[in-house]
């Protein structure tokens, strides 16, 4: 699955509802491995390590948010051993144009606090 091609734009829709419907839940997590069966259970074979799973979570982070305003949807979905995001979720969420400030802990926090506001009412 290539960036960019349509099979890349279908798992990013399915993704982007699968985490929205998961916001709209009170920001409800998902392990990394959870996500790739809900996927595979639509359609879309996406490892949950590897591949396109990092590039597909950055862009439904970005999706219907290019200022960065929104809350990020990548931060529902955590590793199995520690029941948080990756490295990678607070890399992106720490550079432009999302700049979110404070330790790994506040601002996942936040994010997550951010994710059910937002969607509440959705």
């Amino acid at each position: 699955m290539r960036k960019g091609s349509v099979e890349y734009e279908q798992a990013l829709d399915a993704m982007v509802g699968i985490l929205r419907d998961r916001a709209r839940r009170g920001a409800e997590t998902v392990q990394y491995g959870r996500l790739s069966a809900e996927l595979a259970r639509l359609g879309h074979q996406v490892p949950p390590h590897e591949g396109p799973m990092p590039y597909l979570l950055e862009d439904a982070s970005a999706e219907g948010n290019p200022d960065g305003s929104l809350g990020l949807l990548s931060a529902l979905v955590v590793l199995k051993e520690t029941g948080r995001p990756s490295a990678g979720f607070f890399r992106l969420a720490r550079r432009a144009p999302y700049h979110r400030p404070g330790d790994d802990t506040e601002l996942w926090i936040s994010e997550l606090r951010t994710l059910a506001r937002q969607h509440a009412d959705r």
